[in-house]
């Protein structure tokens, strides 16, 4: 049976690293495949440092622990009109903000904005030897020294534990509207994305999914003044016509835009009992993974630079993202290996966690 132990401030926490030989960190458990501790590891529970530690509404900053709910952090956010433009995912799904961090979990909003480490601040960690080490700092301007908070982002634990965080935010939009267009297949749907590319009007997000048989649909976000958003859509509905066929389309709006958003950012596309894989890619990959992965369901965002892949089999996606020079993140399943494919550009990280963590406490980089 594993050990369980849920430390209520830094300085309990930096007492249980010192004591063990091996740590595995959970927050929420949002994740299963990340929140499975190692066989004779001691798990710790960050559910005990929690709450939002300073928030500066005119600095458009915020510091929290990092075993903060995401939930939380939001329903603060937006009684001051502000959030996370990078829509961290399964917020619903009781998702901390340590966890958002150590996994790197942008959601679709990461096309225009960037992803998490594009608004992460700095964060205060406990390394392998259980001392308290702060990098980066709680203000937008801090560039002294090594930034070590961006080697949080996607970490999974491994140089140490966090226990504070700080980020930037944005004002929220005054409104946003959804274009969701129809394409005949993959192919088609990805060259109106590359087209997108290309022009001067912002898009806020710019996912694909499939629809009925071989067609895809993408979906077009926006957001700005009410006023101004329709014209917006219309100059881009005219760029993506200007090819035949004429697409079927749709146009979301209110509170079933906002739904369909936070459908897609909590996952619940994913079929039950299906293993998730996140998958970073060229977007010029996009046909081939999909041509070649026997799926469940799947979903392409950020313009197609990441792939979601729900899966049974994780085995037999093995073999194609190995030959396609791909590494996928496993985020739902059993634990183990997190990783499937080949990583590459270790040469740096494991260094770094020499630095940080030199007996190994946390695994293997």
């Amino acid at each position: 049976m594993t050990t369980v132990l849920q430390p209520k401030t830094t300085a309990e926490l930096q007492q249980m690293v010192a004591a063990s030989s091996l740590l595995s960190v959970r927050g929420g458990g949002s994740k299963s495949a990340l929140s499975a501790p190692p066989a004779g590891a001691v798990c710790v529970d960050l559910r005990g440092l929690s709450g939002i530690i300073e928030y500066v509404p005119d600095e458009y900053v915020f510091t929290a622990y990092a075993g903060t709910p995401l939930q939380q952090v939001v329903e603060e956010l937006a009684r001051h009109r502000q959030y996370l433009p990078f829509d961290p995912l399964l917020v619903r799904r009781g998702a901390t903000l340590g966890g958002t961090v150590a996994a790197n979990m942008s959601g679709s909003g990461r096309y225009r904005y960037g992803g998490v480490r594009d608004f992460i601040l700095g964060v205060r960690f406990v390394d392998g030897r259980g001392q308290l080490v702060r990098s980066g700092g709680k203000v937008v301007r801090n560039a002294a020294g090594f930034d070590l908070s961006k080697f949080f982002v996607g970490s999974l634990g491994r140089y140490g534990v966090l226990t504070e965080v700080s980020f930037k935010v944005f004002p929220r939009p005054h409104s946003t509207m959804t274009l969701a267009l129809t394409y005949p297949s993959l192919a088609a749907a990805l060259h109106a994305v590359f087209r997108l590319a290309t022009v001067p009007l912002d898009i806020d997000a710019l996912d694909l999914e499939p629809a009925e048989g071989k067609a895809f649909r993408l979906q077009l976000r926006v957001s700005g003044l009410e006023s101004g958003l329709p014209d917006r859509l219309a100059r881009l509905e005219a760029l993506l016509q200007e090819e035949p066929p004429s697409l079927p389309q749709q146009l979301l709006l209110g509170h079933h835009e906002t739904s369909c958003w936070d459908a897609i950012n909590n996952l619940s596309w994913v079929p039950h009992g299906a293993q998730l894989l996140k998958v970073p890619l060229p977007p010029r990959q996009v046909p081939e993974l999909d041509a070649r992965i026997h799926w469940d369901a799947r979903r392409y965002t950020a313009g197609g630079g990441l792939a979601w892949l729900a899966l049974h089999n994780v085995e037999s996606a093995r073999m194609v993202l190995t030959d396609l020079g791909l590494v996928a993140l496993r985020v739902w399943g059993p634990g183990g290996d997190p990783f499937v494919g080949v990583r590459r550009g270790m040469g740096l990280a494991q260094r770094v966690k020499r630095a940080l963590d030199p007996s190994g406490r946390f695994g293997e980089a």
